[in-house]
């Protein structure tokens, strides 16, 4: 799952934007100021402005579409294949789990955070995250063609999943238990399985 990773021979850029998608993940957008994130990535002061003429907002938007992109690889990477959707989904909320537990339930979406703080205050962050989580739900939707769903049917559980997860995500990082992650698994897999019997796969059509 989600993990950001940073070293010091990374480009200057990279090191900021590694830098600040961590941190806005982990303790928000407004609480994250620029010094805070050029002192995490070994940035000397000014380069913020340098890279990203806009500072702070240049940088969240940033932050965004770089989050958004890796994510979406994630997405693809679990569900653009041959195995069974209930595996896809298993796997994907497993690891997930895991991945909380690892982190101390710090990494989870990497755009959640800035996109609740930011969607009314800044239109440019609003609408980054919007793409992004756009992109994920088509990523879903477009395995569940596959699996026979109609394209608005499989658009509508697509959402279903994308929301079910950061629903989940909320509820771990709050309680401190993967226990949502879980039950939200199992709910999916047996409406997709209750839903999948009337239809047919694509590959077999």
């Amino acid at each position: 799952m989600f993990v950001v990773v940073s070293t010091p021979t990374r480009p200057t850029r990279d090191r900021i934007l590694d830098a600040a998608m961590r941190l806005f993940s982990h303790q928000g957008y407004a609480a994250t100021g620029v010094k805070s994130i050029l002192t995490d990535s070994e940035a000397p002061y000014g380069s913020l402005y340098h890279h990203f003429p806009g500072g702070k907002s240049d940088l969240g938007v940033a932050a965004i579409h770089t989050g958004g992109d890796i994510y979406r690889q994630l997405v693809v990477d679990y569900f653009d294949n041959d195995r069974p959707i209930d595996d896809c989904v298993r796997a994907f909320f497993t690891d997930a789990a895991e991945l909380l537990r690892a982190t101390d339930f710090h990494d989870a979406c990497p755009i959640a955070t800035i996109a609740m703080e930011t969607a009314n205050t800044d239109d440019d962050m609003r609408r980054a995250s919007a793409d992004a989580f756009q992109s994920w739900v088509s990523v879903l939707a477009a395995r569940l063609e596959t699996e026979g769903f109609e394209t608005e049917r499989a658009h509508d559980l697509a959402v279903q999943v994308f929301c079910s997860l950061e629903g989940a995500f909320i509820h771990a990082r709050t309680t401190r238990t993967v226990d949502a992650l879980r039950i939200v698994q199992e709910f999916l897999i047996g409406m997709l399985d209750a839903e999948s019997g009337s239809v047919v796969p694509t590959s077999r059509r």
